[in-house]
């Protein structure tokens, strides 16, 4: 995915939570906090499940353009998650990659008095003075993933855990080698000026630190392409005749490192991707080829944030906490999907 800003992992303002976890709370519906009985314990225990229609929501979505199959599935997502509530009304931009017409397109849905924001920014950075203004003007922000460079911009962000992603594949792998001695493995990156990469190599680095019979033998960038995935990983077999295992950061590459390895005719290392394609869970659930896992950023974060979007424009909190107003901060879990529980999951693949 190709992400130019990325939330810390580290965050103290972060409230991590399992993708499951998150899922059965929002699945579980967000309630309104009106309650005429003034004890406080009977008002937090009217915090609970419910998916009844209440207020008319209008909420306007803005991403940038679709040009990645996770990016897809972030919009479709936040379609299909909005059609599921009778009281909501989506206002979705096309979606733009060019950081000023993302932001006429924000100023639009600001000018149509949407009643909430989604937005996951082109450039977070860039973005920060339109979700300071929307902010400004009364309509709460929901900033998806790409966090923008002031919280003041955002009510409530929500998104991915990329140093959870490297620390979740480098413990699976770790797993499944620490029986084998002098066990070597190398890593697909992806674009290596983007934190988010940084983020992912080093909970990978941290994760392979607990076992000391693995060391880390080649690394090689690539930019989140089919085209590059091939290319980059034909280099990394061409350097090392000898290793055990393959982190990649992304499945989208993905698809170029499996055609790089099967023209190789190599078959003597597993791999673990990362993203959560579906294409990956289909040959996942094969167990046909090197690919043995992905280590998920779950697209569902989108209909999450429509979730939290619905629960601010109704003044509502999120069913199955006790606190009576939707979180700061989202984080979701980077779960490993294997054959063993890739049924589970496939739902949320993406194309």
């Amino acid at each position: 995915m190709r992400f130019p800003q990325s939330s810390s992992p580290t965050s103290r303002r972060n409230l991590l939570l399992g993708t499951a976890a998150a899922g059965a709370l929002f699945a579980a519906g967000c309630t309104s906090n009106e309650n005429n009985d003034s004890d406080e314990n009977s008002k937090q225990a009217a915090n609970t499940a419910n998916d009844k229609p209440g207020k008319a929501v209008t909420i306007g979505f803005a991403g940038p353009q679709a040009d990645h199959g996770w990016l897809n599935a972030i919009n479709q997502q936040a379609k299909r998650r909005a059609k599921e509530y009778k009281d909501v009304t989506l206002e979705i931009t096309e979606g733009s990659n060019d950081t000023a017409q993302q932001i006429g397109q924000i100023e639009t849905l600001i000018n149509k008095k949407v009643d909430v924001l989604v937005i996951l920014p082109a450039d977070g950075k860039a973005l920060t003075q339109v979700g300071l203004k929307a902010m400004r003007a009364g309509i709460p922000v929901v900033n998806l993933d790409r966090v923008f460079a002031s919280p003041q911009a955002y009510r409530c962000w929500i998104g991915g855990d990329n140093y959870g992603m490297g620390l979740n594949a480098g413990h699976y792998i770790g797993e499944q080698l620490k029986g084998k001695k002098n066990a070597k493995v190398i890593e697909l990156a992806g674009i290596d000026n983007l934190e988010l990469t940084r983020q992912r190599t080093a909970g990978f680095n941290d994760a392979l630190k607990n076992y000391p019979n693995i060391k880390k033998v080649g690394r090689q960038a690539a930019e989140f392409t089919v085209e590059s995935g091939q290319s980059k990983m034909a280099q990394l077999l061409q350097a090392h005749s000898d290793f055990d295992a393959l982190w990649n950061h992304d499945d989208d590459q993905g698809v170029g490192a499996e055609r790089a390895i099967k023209q190789a005719g190599r078959d003597d290392f597993l791999m673990v991707g990362g993203a959560g394609a579906k294409h990956a869970m289909d040959a996942i659930k094969a167990d046909n080829t090197v690919l043995k896992a992905t280590v998920l950023y779950p697209p569902t974060m989108a209909a999450s944030a429509i979730d939290l979007a619905r629960a601010l424009g109704q003044g509502k909190g999120v069913g199955g906490l006790a606190e009576l107003e939707i979180p700061a901060s989202l984080t979701l879990y980077s779960a490993v999907v294997t054959k063993d529980n890739v049924d589970e999951y496939l739902p949320t693949g993406f194309s």
